[in-house]
């Protein structure tokens, strides 16, 4: 009988598509994956890792095999989710995603109300990015996911996922303190027009978000620095190197050579939180997401 600990670490590197990635959603490390797949290809007689260039690659065996684990990591979610729900109480692992101003605003504080309130619950958190998070919930790598969507982007629902909304996270404009914007009470469009911008690096929700809005205004942006940490824009905004949009939710005081300025319209993400329709009876997903909502900080608006 092959071992189940063994098959969802094959179906995490066919979903992440590294070792290492895979071990990271895992909460295993690098060597503890390779082991389990090393095993599995003992207990298969297969081949089912191949190196290709710097990396590796699934054997079609393995493909096969790895569409054979999500089928059968179903049917368990499924079997758990039945045991749970008679029970009445969250128990068993519960691996949510997040991305990093959630993971660092918001779940700290759900994570341990849960701890405390549900010892049997064993939580893990993968801070992963927006735009991955709602497939790797599909792809039952995650259990639930707190993701987020633009007013002008929303995200879609997949079949066979259900969602709740959180909260609303609003944004402001960082400037320098010296900056000729700093001593304004707030700003329009119009103030934004050929601002030396510090931005998120393209392909990510924020920057496109950014961009569009610009040019719906008519400006075509200079992004004069990407970076994918919010930390890091604050850093390069004190600098005096440009401005940034910022949301507030996990942002954390700012150093005093940086100004916040409300912008006009303000702009808006909402969190949303993700799971399958199959696991929304889990008591563990419901207690979740009522404490998602629950600890949703009003310091952040």
């Amino acid at each position: 009988m092959l071992d189940l600990s063994r098959l969802r670490a094959l179906h995490a590197v066919s979903v992440h598509g590294s070792v290492s990635a895979a071990a990271v959603a895992l909460g295993y490390t690098p060597s503890a994956v390779s082991q389990s797949i090393t095993k599995l290809e003992r207990e298969t007689r297969t081949t089912l890792l191949e190196r290709r260039g710097r990396g590796i690659a699934l054997t079609d065996a393995a493909v096969r095999l790895a569409e054979a684990a999500h089928e059968l990591l179903t049917l368990v979610e499924r079997a758990e989710t039945e045991l749970e729900e008679r029970r009445g109480l969250p128990t068993g692992r519960l691996t949510i995603g997040a991305f990093a101003s959630a993971a660092r605003g918001l779940l700290p504080g759900v994570l341990a109300a849960l701890a405390q309130a549900h010892p049997s619950l064993d939580t893990r958190l993968v801070e992963v990015d927006p735009h991955l998070s709602v497939g790797l919930v599909e792809q039952g790598v995650l259990d639930l996911t707190v993701t987020f969507e633009w007013d002008i982007s929303p995200l879609p629902v997949p079949e066979g996922l259900e969602r709740i909304r959180i909260g609303a996270d609003l944004c402001d404009i960082l400037v320098p303190e010296g900056h000729a914007l700093a001593g304004r009470d707030r700003l329009c469009h119009a103030d934004l027009e050929g601002q030396r911008w510090i931005s998120q690096p393209p392909g990510t929700v924020c920057h496109d978000w950014l961009v569009r809005t610009l040019r719906a205004s008519g400006d075509e942006p200079d992004l004069a620095y990407q970076a994918a940490e919010n930390h890091t824009h604050v850093a390069l905004v004190a600098a005096g190197l440009g401005i940034a949009m910022a949301p507030r939710l996990g942002r954390g005081p700012l150093p005093p050579e940086v100004v916040a300025l409300p912008l006009e319209p303000v702009p808006v993400r909402h969190l949303f939180a993700y799971w399958r329709k199959g696991a929304a009876r889990r008591p563990a997903i419901r207690e979740t997401v009522r404490m998602l909502r629950e600890q949703w900080p009003d310091r952040s608006f």
